[in-house]
């Protein structure tokens, strides 16, 4: 039987065999590396950008984090849904996009073409960052393929701060994506902001506050009903979580969710329609033993999991869930 580093070995995108946690090729869930998108569901590629950063630097190391912390979801069957994604979605991993930060007008089409290229092959785009600006190009190109998406964003920030043309800035994207009809803020929603912004934009805000006394079940109810039909980008910065569960970022804010917290609100999301998704601002100097990393991982592992479990895959609970 085929065995160890998968990454570079294995030449289906579906399935999986047996790998040393410890030990072997990295790649984002032993994904097999790969450029060819025919017939993939999923390609996962990373965003080394940390060039609009407004606080500490760093995150342009995350996907190389995030893909070491991944080790550990590859060896079992996920929870809590029990199978193996991976039976039915084929996954690769695209490495990370080539970007010149010394020509930072450059930075963000490269971006835009790169998702476009994933998209327009048929495959969906689950992009590890680098920092949050890298989420406009990403939505840029999402609503060329699919009209102005509904946003889903896990944050502690709204990223909504006065914008001009060509800015690159971590805390504006959002606001421009709105401005320019790249989202549409009628059926979107932030989840988990705790600083101050003097204007929604028209989006659905659940603050980390309200979160803590109202419970999951009642956030997943609103983003359930906010978002309806609508393609749906998830735009996970991971400084949404409380600074105890993820001090590996640039702009930590006391009073964040916890890792618990927001993934039982991302596994509520069963039966959207979820067509991309980005993990940004994980900072590994700033973090310790791994922990922000490993909760990165495992949000973009249970995304996968979403779309496996609406494509067939069998779902054994074990336990009570």
């Amino acid at each position: 039987m085929d065995s160890g580093d998968q990454a570079f070995r294995k030449a289906n995108p579906k399935g999986r065999w047996a790998e040393m946690t410890y030990g072997g090729a990295l790649s984002f869930l032993r994904r097999p590396y790969s450029r060819d998108l025919n017939g993939v569901d999923v390609a996962v590629w990373g965003v080394p950008f940390d060039n609009a950063v407004t606080y500490r630097p760093g995150c342009r190391l995350g996907p190389r984090a995030i893909r070491a912390a991944s080790a550990q979801l590859a060896e079992l069957s996920a929870f809590p849904w029990g199978f193996d994604p991976f039976d039915v979605l084929a996954v690769v991993d695209r490495g990370d996009v080539m970007l010149d930060p010394h020509h930072p007008e450059t930075v963000a089409p490269t971006i835009e073409a790169e998702a476009a290229t994933i998209l327009a092959s048929g495959a969906r785009s689950l992009a590890l960052g680098g920092d949050h600006f890298i989420a406009w190009p990403l939505l840029q190109a999402h609503a060329a393929q699919y009209g102005p998406v509904a946003l889903i964003q896990f944050d502690a920030h709204g990223d909504l701060w006065p914008d001009d043309p060509g800015r690159v800035d971590h805390g504006t994207m959002m606001g421009r994506a709105i401005t320019e009809g790249v989202v549409d803020s009628a059926c979107s929603a932030q989840v988990g902001i705790r600083t101050f912004h003097d204007q929604d934009r028209g989006l659905e805000i659940l603050t980390a506050p309200w979160v803590h006394r109202h419970g999951v079940d009642a956030v997943i109810e609103i983003l359930h009903a906010r978002v309806g039909t609508a393609p749906v980008y998830i735009s996970f910065d991971i400084d949404v979580l409380d600074p105890a569960f993820a001090p590996g970022t640039g702009t930590p804010v006391a009073g964040g969710l916890a890792s618990w917290q927001a993934l039982e609100i991302l596994r509520g999301l069963k039966g959207l329609n979820l067509v991309g998704l980005d993990v940004v601002e994980v900072s590994p100097p700033f973090d310790v033993s791994e922990i922000t990393a490993i909760a990165a991982a495992t949000v973009a592992h249970d995304w996968l999991c979403l779309l496996a479990e609406a494509k067939g895959a069998r779902h054994v609970p074990v336990g009570r869930l």
